[in-house]
């Protein structure tokens, strides 16, 4: 389990990477209660976790500027506007100016490049490792995302209760500032540049053919395609009923306070977090299979998640919900890092980010839903619909993703 970390950049990228998350699973737990409490909106709720998700529109830019200038330098500016943006939201609410309008604001301008960080920072995994540890260091680097929604959503909820907003920003700035610096760690070996076979160097010299390239070599791959859809299934239907509506389920559903919210945020990430450890320690995963009984375990959970009415059975869903996104999600990942060629990678995952972009989508379709026909409806209408199309996913690629002596389940 603990292989990857003999590798020196691995040492800098993990601890840059959980700093990061910490930061996000703040800011999110954080800004999505005050823009409830402070509008009593469930939609503007939607609206505010959609806008964080804006920037899957230009991630496959992104992925193919990181082809170019380095993944690692992507990263870092990435991280810098990260800081940027939280200091000025720190200062607006320790100066008592803080309003939902400025919350909006730079939940866009912050969403326009965070959507890009998790494929960024597999691409430089994937760069850093040798291939036998690929699906340990993925593993292993998840848990950066899983200990922040324990860790991270119990400690903002907690300084946000005590403190008020302004000081909880205050730890964020900090988280962000040392993922910066600990990722300015990270020295990646040179590369050798791809070849052209048409000797016009077209390819190295227009951004749009790059992508065009990185999309067509998605499209072309059957597993890679496959791998596709299911992230794009999971983030319209799956993710906004245990990630966005957090905080409007913790409220409205279950009448509990900030603390409550921080518990049901944390029990997801606890599951998440017992699977990721779990991979890790495991060998021979058939990945396409795992990928598809996660995804159907993650829908099953988010079912019965939908039919309870207490905290602590709610809790218990959560659990088992956030343990079959991790087996769904890390799988995703590996399947495409592993299928990648090194030169495509950024536009791989630049193209993986895209998918992303159904959340804000499904938030919205959410939010508008529940205020017409309650949550317990459309909680149970979002995870039949995933049901029926992850089974529709494994049926049409069931050569690539289910026989055990694909190529995705023998490595």
């Amino acid at each position: 389990m603990l292989a990857p970390f003999r590798v020196r950049n691995y040492r800098f990228q993990w601890p840059a990477d959980l700093f990061t998350s910490w930061a996000f699973e703040m800011e999110t737990l954080i800004l999505g209660w005050y823009v409830l409490a402070a509008t009593g909106s469930v939609l503007l709720l939607t609206i505010f976790a959609s806008l964080t998700y804006i920037g899957t529109l230009i991630a496959p830019l992104l992925g193919v500027l990181g082809d170019r200038i380095g993944h690692r330098n992507l990263l870092v500016a990435m991280r810098a506007i990260y800081t940027l943006l939280s200091a000025m939201l720190m200062m607006l609410a320790l100066a008592g100016m803080l309003r939902p309008v400025h919350v909006f604001v730079i939940a866009m301008l912050t969403g326009l490049v965070r959507p890009s960080d998790i494929g960024v920072r597999g691409a430089v995994v994937a760069s850093i490792v040798p291939h036998e540890l690929l699906l340990g260091a993925m593993s292993i680097s998840r848990t950066t995302m899983d200990t922040a929604r324990i860790a991270g959503a119990l400690s903002g909820a907690g300084l946000f209760a005590a403190l008020g907003i302004g000081p909880a920003y205050v730890a964020i700035v900090i988280l962000y500032c040392l993922s910066t610096l600990l990722t300015l760690c990270v020295v990646l070996p040179s590369r050798p540049q791809p070849v052209d076979e048409s000797g016009s160097g077209a390819s190295r010299k227009s951004p749009l053919r790059d992508l065009k390239e990185g999309v067509t070599y998605v499209w072309t791959s059957p597993l890679m395609q496959a791998a596709m859809w299911v992230a794009f299934l999971a983030n319209m239907t799956a993710f906004p009923l245990s990630n966005g509506l957090l905080p409007y389920i913790a409220k409205e559903v279950y009448g509990t306070d900030q603390t409550g919210l921080g518990y049901l945020s944390a029990s997801f990430a606890i599951g998440s977090l017992i699977a990721s450890l779990l991979v890790s320690m495991t060998r021979g995963v058939p990945v396409a299979r795992l990928m598809i009984v996660g995804t159907g375990m993650w829908y099953c959970m988010l079912l019965a998640f939908a039919q309870v009415h207490t905290v602590p059975f709610a809790i218990a869903f959560l659990l088992l919900a956030g343990f079959a996104q991790s087996l769904s999600m890390i799988s995703v990942l590996v399947l495409l890092l592993r299928t990648a060629s090194e030169h495509f990678r950024g536009r791989v995952m630049g193209v993986r980010m895209l998918a992303i972009y159904s959340l804000p989508l499904g938030l919205l379709a959410a939010g508008s839903l529940i205020e017409r026909i309650g949550f317990v409806v459309t909680a149970t209408s979002f995870a039949i619909v995933g049901l029926v199309l992850i089974g529709a996913i494994a049926l049409r690629w069931r050569a690539d993703l289910w026989y055990i002596d694909a190529p995705a389940n023998v490595r």
